[in-house]
């Protein structure tokens, strides 16, 4: 597990499944306990070393926070997604964290996405492209094509990826408005390739 996450994290070598069945009981029984504290609990979690710790923190606040969240709850995901930053913390966190936060605070968007595509940090440009994943036909194109747009001549291996994989998916609800970008923006080979993968 060290090994396919390039040797940046500490893993105590407990798999998915029985790693969320571990969860679950303890969970169980600390329902309250979780659900009365559970940014503490899930920051107490992410600030250890291992990275199974990581993953557990996550999915608590993916479940206790949604629809749920306060405005100052952008202050903990951006911390989290520049914390143990690799593709696997930041695209859930991106995803299912940002993502639902800026379902519940449609207005905030525009403040976020700019703050987040203008950093110098690669995991907030990354979550600015790829927090629409879950929104399917809810996305708003001309975000995303514009966000994409910015980042387009980028050399980084993680944006490259992260702007075909919005666009791609994207393309199951949009493929002609997704066809028609590619075809106008100088992309990279490697965000061409995985954009029209499934066109």
């Amino acid at each position: 597990m060290e090994a396919y996450m390039k040797n940046n994290f500490s893993f105590f070598g407990i798999k998915t499944t029985p790693r969320r069945e571990i969860l679950k009981e303890l969970w169980k029984t600390h329902k309250e306990e979780i659900k009365q504290n559970a940014k503490a609990i899930a920051w107490e979690l992410f600030s250890k070393k291992e990275r199974e710790f990581h993953y557990c923190a996550i999915e608590i606040l993916i479940k206790e926070l949604k629809k749920s969240y306060v405005k100052e709850d952008i202050l903990l995901i951006e911390k989290m997604i520049v914390t143990h930053s690799w593709w696997d913390s930041v695209d859930t966190i991106a995803k299912f964290l940002l993502g639902n936060y800026l379902v519940q605070f449609p207005d905030e968007t525009e403040n976020v996405v700019t703050k987040f595509s203008n950093s110098d940090n690669m995991w907030l440009n990354r979550s600015a492209i790829l927090f629409q994943l879950d929104y399917k036909v809810q996305t708003d194109a001309k975000l995303l094509f514009s966000i994409c747009e910015k980042f387009k001549g980028s050399k980084e291996f993680f944006i490259q990826k992260a702007i075909g994989w919005a666009l791609r998916d994207y393309s199951r609800f949009n493929p002609k408005g997704v066809t028609e970008f590619v075809a106008k923006t100088d992309l990279k080979p490697l965000s061409k390739r995985e954009a029209l993968r499934n066109l």
